[in-house]
């Protein structure tokens, strides 16, 4: 398996993820605030990810690792990495969370997705070259979420201004994570230091703006721990390490299936139904990222290759 397609696997992984954990979001928001919701499972994740930390070191330290040796950054590095990686994800998570009480999930679904677009916009300040064919795949993506989440009349509200904001943090952050992998910090460690990060701010918010109640944290069980273990624990790190062998346009590309996920598991899980417009919708996504897949310029000449052959 190349490392490439390991990423993108683990990208894949990644939005199938983000896409269940969708239900467990909108579940556990009937017992508890945004900020309360958010500081546990955020915390959670960071607290899943320690024994997974010392497994990893024990395993590198008896030369059972089963990735090739490589020069690691200096840990100062990973840690003002993960800093870097948790502020901007506390920005992200905490406008995406207050947006979706204000505005509809299909239009918040909707626009958290433009971060397909804005992640490539930051590309071409940051001097970083984006081929058309990732730009027309944004397009049709673009298009294909419309169809899927948008049912009512589009019109601008505070709450969708909000979830606008959380998309250009989230394209923030994966410009970010993209940084720090290319110095080659430990994914692991860096993501256990974003969650901490974000996590004690989110707590911090907790207790000035809500009034957390236990029993309500405690009903809330289920989603928070998913959201925790699976949606923070596993997702973000498999999109670190994702990421370190898949360019940033395209990784935005493969994650953004998070919206086709949900939609999914909501015909699946909670009998929703899915229109002949939400299925298009889906189609032209998939079709998008697959496109951003192909090489085009080893497929012409594997073609021409082979038509040499023939002669």
């Amino acid at each position: 398996m190349t490392k490439k397609l390991r990423g993108n696997i683990m990208l894949l992984a990644t939005a199938l993820i983000w896409g269940l954990a969708f239900v467990a979001q909108s579940d556990g928001m009937n017992y508890v605030g945004p900020f309360t919701y958010n500081a546990t499972r955020t915390l959670l994740g960071g607290f899943v990810l320690i024994p997974v930390i010392a497994l990893l070191k024990a395993l590198d330290k008896h030369g059972k690792s089963d990735e090739a040796p490589q020069k690691k950054a200096p840990l100062r590095t990973t840690i003002i990495g993960g800093i870097c990686c948790g502020i901007v994800f506390f920005i992200a998570g905490s406008l995406q969370q207050i947006g979706i009480t204000m505005t509809t999930v299909g239009k918040a679904g909707f626009i958290t997705a433009l971060y397909i677009v804005i992640v490539p916009l930051i590309g071409v300040i940051l001097y970083r070259k984006t081929s058309l064919k990732i730009w027309l795949c944004a397009a049709v993506a673009v298009a294909g979420f419309y169809l899927l989440c948008i049912n009512e009349g589009f019109s601008v509200s505070s709450g969708d201004l909000l979830v606008l904001l959380c998309a250009v943090f989230f394209a923030v952050h994966i410009t970010v994570i993209d940084r720090f992998n290319a110095k080659n910090t430990d994914g692991t460690l860096m993501s256990c230091i974003q969650f901490f990060t974000a996590g004690i701010m989110m707590l911090v918010c907790m207790f000035i703006f809500e009034k957390p109640d236990i029993d309500a944290i405690m009903a809330a069980w289920l989603p928070i721990l998913y959201g925790g273990v699976m949606s923070c624990g596993v997702a973000y790190t498999l999109q670190i390490l994702g990421q370190r062998h898949t360019e940033p346009t395209v990784a935005t590309l493969i994650m953004s299936l998070e919206s086709v996920f949900a939609a999914l598991f909501g015909w699946l899980l909670l009998h929703e139904t899915l229109s002949l417009k939400e299925l298009a919708g889906c189609a032209l996504v998939f079709v998008a990222v697959i496109f951003a897949q192909i090489d085009i310029k080893a497929f012409s000449h594997h073609k021409t290759k082979a038509k040499e052959n023939r002669k």
